[in-house]
């Protein structure tokens, strides 16, 4: 029976997310998923291999899911609880087998055939022949040639794969939440920053016992998590060495002992990943997901990361030999652990720049970088942001809507931006998600609408939020992400904003975003001192600049060791076998980490980017579009970064290529069309002074 007033069976507008509740998700998927099931028999029946009788009935049903399964996709990450957890978990089954049954499907499979063997082909322009090319390898790669027992076997481990990544998500964020270190010395606070006591100091009020004395910002308590907008200040200044020690150790185990421990999780992933990929005919799950990817094949990536790792080996034990000097002549007696790089790094980098984080905060009000980065997107790419939330139910009171104008005034897109941490129910990290697509819908235009999620540091003790620099990076960052996915002109919703895109090349918007965080009239632009209102100091900017490129070895080291450990894992590892995945961590890291491996280092058990997180055998995607992000900010360096009239040119060329294109043309092929030629991987050791 058809469902009245469930909101999650709207089909046209914005998710009411202001009416949506877990109830609504099991009886609404349900709905929906038969509603899908019947038109896709239907197509089936009456195939023809014609674009319109092919893509266009999937591209409906796609439509439908978005409306519906959509936002509880997002919720589960923005607004988690165990009522909702159960309703997700409960239907997931369900939807994974769904999806699979379309990318299996025969007549599907053979119409798609027929459109690209017959004479239709050469009448589709060349983002519809993408789609039906992309279609055909997903059906490929989603087993539509096995039979029988293989084919049921394959359905199997999706959906097992499925469940086990959800579970290892909700294991990190349930670990994350359980624990907390509370601060009552005020000995042991010393050296924190105000910002942070604030912070702790609100979280211990919103966590304490009734009977429990009020905190406050400069006597405490303090309650210290592994939320990242407190453990990364609470590493760089607490001065008592054995507390930064519980804390970096409680953040490196997380999710590794008891209910909670995600290293069998890690190995079943690891088992049946490398069993799927045998099934479709591939040695390893890493050929299998380069198959979607721009790089050609597993040793194209490896030598592109050896480029990096080769030049940065020298720099980061010059990074590491000068944090131990400092230490040292400070008093210590050992060399720095782990858990003292962080704090002694810091005090490196405030003694050779005459600045800190904290000393930054103040000019970068949270709302002022906001009009800033709208005022650079106007500028480079002649939109306008227009806040308007009053238009569009939110999920949290601290979430935004904007709506995005061309030169003309005419919406041409969409977002929410839910800014601040919340572990109590919401994922850590930051991302971009899709919320609708560009596409036409009964010949109308559907407008993109992005989701842009940030765990950044919220207003505490009554003091609006002050951003620390890389916190203003990563809003720049996936700024990036939503631009790629509002300013596409393509229709297809299979190939518009980010859909389509190779895996690998994703990031480049992004990345490219960030560049401007170091471009001083930008930086003038977004900054206000919270208490007179200037902007940020030359000599401070200068200083920034003068530091992007500190500890560079490091921390290409850092994001080096990810990405080969990923590949190694999805590669050469063989989780049947008697080798560890933390064997495997460690063996990498004799290859990209000057300080040794901890023995009881579990890090590999919070890594979601590569067990749940999209980024399995792709996590070498950062510096592969890091490499095409520095070569794409040379072109706007090249036309002179202090003449107006030619960066709103070279803005508009990449409007026009890189962010326009989404997935309907080859990324090498849009690159070159932006730059006139391929990329050139020395353009990203310059940017950081590693050549």
């Amino acid at each position: 029976m058809p469902q009245t007033g469930n909101p999650l069976l709207e089909t046209a507008g914005l998710p009411p997310f202001d009416r949506i509740t877990a109830e609504h998700v099991v009886p609404a998927v349900r709905e929906v998923l038969g509603e899908c099931e019947t038109r896709m028999s239907e197509m089936e029946q009456a195939i023809e291999p014609r674009w319109e009788r092919v893509i266009a009935p999937l591209e409906e049903i796609g439509r439908r899911l978005e409306h519906s399964w959509g936002p509880v996709t997002h919720l589960f990450g923005v607004k988690n609880s165990d009522e909702l957890r159960a309703a997700y978990e409960e239907v997931l089954p369900e939807v994974v087998a769904f999806g699979l049954r379309v990318r299996q499907s025969e007549p599907v499979y053979k119409a798609l055939k027929g459109i690209r063997e017959g004479a239709e082909w050469d009448k589709l322009d060349e983002a519809q022949q993408r789609i039906v090319e992309r279609k055909l390898l997903s059906a490929e790669l989603s087993g539509i040639g096995l039979k029988g027992e293989a084919r049921t076997r394959f359905n199997e481990i999706e959906k097992e794969l499925s469940k086990l990544g959800s579970d290892f998500s909700n294991h990190v964020l349930d670990a994350t939440k359980a624990y907390s270190l509370i601060i009552t010395d005020s000995g042991d606070a010393e050296g924190l920053p105000m910002s942070l006591r604030r912070l702790t100091s609100q979280s211990y009020n919103e966590h304490k016992g009734e009977g429990d004395p009020e905190s406050t910002p400069e006597d405490g308590p303090w309650r210290v998590s592994l939320d990242q907008p407190i453990l990364v200040p609470f590493l760089k200044h607490c001065r008592n060495r054995k507390l930064r020690e519980d804390v970096y150790r409680a953040h490196l185990t997380r999710a590794s002992s008891g209910e909670l421990d995600n290293a069998p999780l890690c190995r079943r992933i690891l088992e049946l990943r490398r069993e799927e990929a045998g099934l479709l005919g591939y040695e390893t799950y890493a050929e299998m997901s380069l198959a979607e990817k721009m790089a050609p094949n597993v040793d194209a990536v490896l030598s592109m990361l050896e480029q990096l790792r080769s030049s940065s080996w020298d720099p980061a034990n010059e990074d590491l030999q000068e944090v131990h000097e400092l230490a040292l002549a400070s008093g210590e007696s050992e060399p720095p652990a782990h858990w003292d790089i962080a704090y002694w790094a810091e005090r490196l980098r405030e003694r050779k720049f005459q600045f800190s984080d904290e000393e930054l905060r103040p000019y970068f009000p949270h709302e002022r970088v906001l009009s800033g980065l709208f005022s650079l997107a106007e500028r480079l790419f002649g939109i306008e942001v227009v806040d308007a939330d009053e238009e569009a139910p939110r999920w949290h009171p601290d979430v935004r809507y904007f709506k995005v104008l061309d030169e003309s005034g005419e919406q041409i897109a969409a977002f929410y931006y839910d800014p601040y941490s919340r572990p109590e129910n919401k994922r850590g990290g930051a991302w971009m998600g899709d919320c609708l697509s560009r596409c036409r819908v009964n010949g109308e235009l559907q407008l993109p609408v992005a989701y842009l999620v940030c765990n950044g540091t919220p207003p505490a003790g009554g003091k609006p939020a002050l951003m620390t620099f890389r916190e203003v990076e990563t809003l720049f960052h996936e700024f990036g992400h939503g631009l790629q996915h509002m300013l596409t002109r393509v229709d297809y919703a299979d190939a518009s904003g980010i859909s389509g895109v190779e895996w690998d090349a994703v990031e480049l918007p992004s990345q490219f975003m960030e560049n401007w965080c170091y471009h001083k009239p930008t930086v003038t632009g977004m900054t206000a001192h919270i208490e007179t209102g200037e902007p940020l100091p030359d000599e401070l900017f200068e200083k920034i600049c003068a530091a992007r490129t500190f500890r560079a070895g490091s921390d290409m080291l850092r994001q080096l060791t990810f990405g080969m450990t990923d590949l190694e894992l999805h590669s050469r590892f063989d989780p049947t076998g008697e080798e560890t995945i933390f064997d495997v961590q460690r063996r990498i890291m004799e290859k990209t980490a000057v300080l040794p491996m901890l023995p009881e280092d579990r890090f590999l058990c919070s890594f979601q980017h590569i067990f749940s997180g999209g980024y399995a055998a792709g996590y070498y995607s950062y510096k592969w579009a890091e490499v095409l992000s520095a070569d794409a900010f040379g072109a706007f360096v090249e036309a002179g970064l202090d003449n107006e009239a030619a960066v709103q040119e070279v803005g508009r060329r990449f409007r026009d290529t890189v962010l326009a294109s989404g997935g309907g043309r080859h990324p090498m092929d849009v690159f070159r069309d932006f730059r006139g030629r391929e990329p050139d991987p020395e353009a990203l050791l310059k940017q950081y002074d590693l050549l």
